[in-house]
């Protein structure tokens, strides 16, 4: 068989902007449970296994959603709202109540009423029932209080935060499929009009439906011995109505290119390249399936590399280091020195090496230093902004390149992250 040869950078950095405009402009959606998440899913399942790397998918249920938009009227006049991701539709006339904090919503009876949440209730996201990573006490008790209090339906009046929502506004208030009131959001100046209208009648109908669907993990793996892995993990999901170009098909393009550049690995450690499916949707599936599939195993795993908003076109690559033992830190630092496009950044918690700190194992974290050094005032993530014209993937193939290096000279000479 005739020897395949490895290809240059020019040409991987074609490919990346093939694959891009694939997971991009191709595939419209990439939200869990939809139709252009099962395409990725299966583009990129199909395009390892074309590198030589066996490949594994793991199936979960999860929500698709679609939505038509949502109407609020209080007699003759119209409000903007937008139903509320993942919530349940309704069509209600009832009359409306509003709170703002915590105490006012403990005092109120919201029975039979339509709810307006406002200033500092709506300052932040409510997390999810299900997300285990992340639940603060206060937003336990809002849902408890208002899954308890029997309202007829939710209108949240919310900003802009960027670290609980990304760069949209107004945000959603709740993006939980597993909270059943019904709920619409607006901008905080739609509140200010609507507040005046307490204890009038109004009219809320939200166009809004769960569909019962599924998702994948794609995992591939080369190596020798499987009870020493390396993972090197990024999200294919995105958020719907975004092209989620750096988040997160930058760090899939990133998997891909390692599989490209370590086609011929044949080290000691296991690579596992591993796209989760659901770092963007409310109860991370994905995330939750793989916890699930390595109980009682995460004591092979020595390292993990987790990519999510790579490839920013201004500034270079961070590499963020979590509880690094000293030879891998080493190599990280080796590499480095060698690759002007990586520098050490600081540390993030907003991605899913999270999950593996968590569980005692050193982790990197991988991404733009002007994504990082803009976390809290970026307006891109979560937002139409987020398209492949914001990507260099110059940058990307270079990353690629320094993680490339990294993993060879750990997998090869069976460098421990720790012991088993």
């Amino acid at each position: 068989m005739e020897e395949r040869k490895q290809m240059t950078r020019d040409e991987l950095i074609e490919e990346s902007e093939d694959y891009l405009t694939e997971l991009c402009v191709r595939t419209s959606n990439r939200a869990v449970g939809s139709e252009g998440n099962r395409r990725a899913t299966e583009f990129l399942a199909g395009r390892l296994a074309s590198l030589g790397w066996p490949v594994e998918t793991e199936r979960f249920p999860a929500l698709d959603w679609q939505e038509d938009g949502a109407d609020l009227r209080c007699g003759s006049e119209a409000f903007a709202v937008f139903p509320s991701p993942y919530s349940l539709g309704c069509e209600l006339t009832a009359p409306l109540i509003a709170a703002a904090t915590v105490a006012e919503l403990a005092a109120l009876d919201v029975r039979g009423k339509v709810l307006l949440l406002h200033g500092e209730l709506a300052r932040e996201q409510i997390m999810p029932k299900g997300f285990v990573f992340y639940n603060p006490e206060e937003h336990r008790r809002i849902v408890a209080l208002l899954e308890a209090g029997g309202a007829s339906a939710l209108v949240c009046a919310t900003g802009y935060n960027p670290g609980t929502a990304g760069g949209v506004y107004p945000f959603p208030l709740f993006e939980d499929g597993d909270f059943d009131l019904p709920s619409v959001f607006m901008t905080e100046a739609e509140g200010k009009r609507l507040l005046p209208r307490v204890g009038q009648e109004v009219g809320l109908h939200s166009r809004a439906r769960r569909i019962p669907s599924f998702g994948d993990n794609v995992v591939a793996g080369k190596g020798a011995t499987a009870e020493r892995r390396i993972v090197v993990s990024a999200h294919i999901d995105a958020k719907k109505g975004t092209p989620g170009a750096i988040d997160n098909a930058t760090g899939v393009i990133v998997l891909l290119l390692l599989a490209e550049l370590l086609r011929d690995y044949a080290g000691e450690d296991r690579i596992e390249l591993a796209a989760f499916n659901g770092e963007d949707y409310y109860a991370v599936p994905g995330q939750m399936a793989f916890l699930r599939a390595n109980q009682g195993r995460f004591g092979t795993i020595r390292l993990n590399i987790n990519i999510d908003g790579a490839g920013y076109r201004e500034g270079g690559t961070y590499f963020s280091p979590f509880d690094l033992p000293p030879e891998i830190e080493a190599r990280v630092r080796e590499v480095i020195c060698r690759h002007a496009v990586v520098r050490e950044g600081p540390q993030w918690v907003q991605g899913d090496h999270s999950i593996f700190v968590q569980q005692g194992i050193p982790a990197i974290a991988v991404s733009s230093q002007w994504f990082i050094d803009h976390l809290e005032e970026q307006r891109i993530t979560h937002t139409a902004s987020d398209h492949p014209g914001i990507v260099s993937c110059e940058t990307l193939v270079d990353t690629a390149y320094a993680l490339a290096e990294l993993l060879e000279s750990l997998g090869e000479r069976g460098v421990s992250g720790r012991s088993i």
